[in-house]
């Protein structure tokens, strides 16, 4: 059967009843689950493993995809293994060729599984946050601010990491860093079936915490889908993250829909990503889809043009009036939205 556009619901680590329940509610035919921090229940965290464990077993991938399954769902993809398993390898400490079989490990047994896509995020102190902040009606969204950052007022990510031996890392060290490390894994990708999908940096600024940023920049992924070449190597595109890029001489608009052109076109893109935010770097906070610097009934349209045929989800959605922990008031309102927009632009096509 031919694939084509749809959406799912992603950015949870829990397989609960509650959430595959939402999942086939809202009328979508897939989810995707989000390990960036730990891990996710039913497959055992990076806190619950002994040091040289850095890898998921086949037996525990089976019972995740078998679980969403038995809810009528398909899992679309898994994003980010736990930091603690690479980040050795982003670095290029002493654990990285350890850290970079266990990789291995984990794509022969997701491909296994059948489970056909797995996130990553070149990021060793995960993703920056200053403060929340209010946005339309009260809702209460996420936001960066550098001046505020840099005086220490971050909320979530990492500030310190251990593993960086009190040094700075270059741009340039975390680029060759990176494509030695999909130079050694994507083999291993392309024999198990799994594509590798690349996150931006988020924020996107060049170094936080003393540690390079290298996808911060559109040229940064040419660069890096040129230098470690297979097609199984592409990108998560996270539209928010574009959108809080800061684009010479063009709006963030503008620059989203290139690059959606540029990456779609080469069938690069191999998931969505669908927020946005109002604002760009130095300073920005999330919203709903269709009030940030993006027009979202074009980025829908221009996905179609180039032939994307993967699956769209939203992300760091809004804290609605008495959500739950996992803002399920915020998934309803976002997905929906998202999938009308979908709808719309095939039937109008």
């Amino acid at each position: 059967m031919t694939k084509e556009m749809r959406v799912a619901l992603g950015q949870h680590a829990s397989a609960s009843h509650d959430y595959l329940t939402f999942a086939r509610q809202l009328g979508v035919g897939g989810v995707q689950f989000n390990m960036i921090g730990k891990g996710i229940d039913l497959i055992p965290t990076s806190d619950d493993l002994p040091d040289d464990k850095g890898y998921w077993e086949l037996a525990d991938l089976k019972r995740l995809k078998q679980r969403v399954n038995d809810y009528e769902l398909e899992l679309e993809a898994i994003e980010n293994v736990p930091a603690a398993f690479i980040r050795q390898a982003m670095l290029n400490g002493p654990r990285r060729d350890e850290q970079i079989d266990n990789y291995q490990t984990t794509l022969r047994n997701m491909g296994e599984a059948g489970i056909p896509i797995l996130g990553l995020n070149w990021m060793p102190n995960l993703v920056w946050r200053t403060p929340a902040q209010t946005g339309r009606g009260g809702v209460i969204v996420t936001a960066f601010d550098m001046e505020r950052a840099l005086a220490g007022e971050v909320v979530t990510g990492i500030v310190d990491v251990p593993e960086a031996e009190d040094r700075d890392y270059s741009e340039e060290e975390m680029f060759e860093n990176y494509v030695a490390f999909m130079r050694a894994v994507l083999p291993v990708a392309e024999e198990a079936g799994v594509k590798i999908a690349l996150h931006p940096d988020d924020p996107p600024v060049p170094s936080l915490g003393g540690i390079a940023r290298v996808f911060y920049k559109p040229e940064n992924f040419k660069r890096a889908l040129e230098a470690a070449p297979s097609p199984n190597h592409g990108l998560d595109f996270c539209m928010g993250c574009f959108s809080e890029m800061v684009y010479a001489g063009r709006s963030n608009n503008e620059g989203v829909l290139d690059a959606i052109r540029y990456f779609g076109a080469r069938g690069k893109i191999f998931y969505v990503h669908f927020r946005d935010v109002q604002g760009c770097v130095p300073r920005f906070q999330e919203c709903f889809p269709g009030e940030g610097n993006v027009d979202v009934v074009a980025a829908i349209k221009t996905l179609r043009e180039v032939g994307f045929d993967g699956f769209i989800i939203d992300d760091h959605v809004p804290e609605m009036l008495d959500d739950s922990d996992w803002r399920h008031r915020g998934h309803a309102y976002s997905t929906g939205y998202i999938m009308a927009l979908v709808e719309a632009v095939k039937k109008l096509a």
